[in-house]
């Protein structure tokens, strides 16, 4: 399964054309892409489902964000996005916590997850299970699967100095510093129309699993 060059040309004209009328002309496609969509997301969830119990049950259609954009307090104006966000966990998307992310974007397209900006409660213990139990969790950010999809840097913001409460000399201070624990990979339009790209994406997300369940579990307690 793999995501169509129709997706990919339709946010590139909603780019430059992003206004009520083309939308309204290109409402047809924007239905048949909805449909794609939702077929994606349910096969991604029957896969993810079989590593990570908690997405059973979860509605492909709670997972994808509208287009629609909330420009109240935006500069930019503009009424729609021009990118389609997938974000699966259980109990959907709304619910505060770890998951898996699906941006598509022509030439700007990433798979992701972990904790993206974790309120100040549950990133105090994210922290305190970090230091609690470091060897799990530099094994999980040293696992060469895991290094090869996402790297060494978490996707987050990082503080100058080190977050009240731990000491300024903790040999983890680098990774306390960070105000959020979500990882990405950067995919290519190509990768996104190949034929494996869903198979692929579920190998990642399973890379990614220990990750979700170490700070889901963090921040539970």
């Amino acid at each position: 399964m793999k995501i169509s060059k129709n997706i990919l040309n339709f946010l590139s004209e909603l780019k430059l054309n992003n206004n009520r009328n083309w939308f309204i002309e290109n409402k047809d496609r924007f239905t048949e892409i909805q449909s794609e969509l939702v077929s994606l997301t349910g096969y991604l969830l029957s896969e993810i489902e079989k590593f990570d119990k908690s997405l059973k049950g979860v509605d492909p259609k709670s997972c994808i964000f509208r287009i629609y954009k909330d420009v109240r307090f935006s500069k930019d104006k503009s009424p729609y996005k021009t990118h389609f966000g997938i974000f699966m966990r259980g109990g959907g998307k709304k619910i505060e916590g770890t998951g898996y992310y699906l941006h598509i974007e022509p030439n700007d397209s990433l798979i992701g997850g972990g904790s993206y900006q974790p309120d100040p409660k549950s990133l105090f213990k994210i922290r305190e299970r970090m230091i609690a139990d470091s060897k799990t969790f530099q094994k999980i950010l040293k696992d060469p699967k895991f290094v090869q999809d996402f790297g060494t840097e978490f996707y987050a913001e990082k503080l100058k100095t080190a977050p009240k409460g731990f000491a300024k000399d903790h040999p983890m201070i680098e990774l306390l510093k960070y105000k959020g624990f979500a990882v990405a990979k950067k995919i290519k339009n190509a990768d996104l129309t190949s034929n494996d790209f869903a198979s692929e994406t579920v190998k990642s997300f399973r890379n990614l699993y220990p990750l979700n369940q170490f700070l889901e579990d963090a921040m539970s307690r």
